[in-house]
């Protein structure tokens, strides 16, 4: 499994950010092909201290190739420029192979 998380800092208009990205951003991201999973907060916490990020998603595809192959095609492409609309304090992305561990 391959992971896409998007950190995105404090918006200038936070009710404008959560209303924007419930009702139409995540109706798109529900559509990305080869997208198996997915899953987001408001809620971002730190363990010390004030949390950097104002809200978090995280999403799942089978591997590297799917994931690049989603964010390069159009509607990939589509859902990018969408984020323009709300992340007003940006928005830092990374992916990584998820390995799986028992305890």
């Amino acid at each position: 499994m391959h992971k896409l998380v998007v950190l995105y800092s404090e918006p200038a208009d936070p009710d404008h950010f959560r209303d924007y990205y419930v009702s139409k951003h995540l109706p798109l991201v529900m559509n990305w092909p080869g997208l198996l999973a997915w899953r987001y907060s408001f809620d971002v916490a730190a363990t010390n201290g004030e949390a950097p990020y104002f809200a978090v998603f995280e999403g799942d595809f089978a591997d590297a190739d799917t994931m690049a192959a989603a964010r390069a095609s159009a509607y990939g492409q589509r859902v990018a420029a969408d984020v323009a609309n709300y992340a007003t304090g940006g928005a830092v992305i990374i992916h990584y192979p998820v390995q799986d561990g028992t305890g």
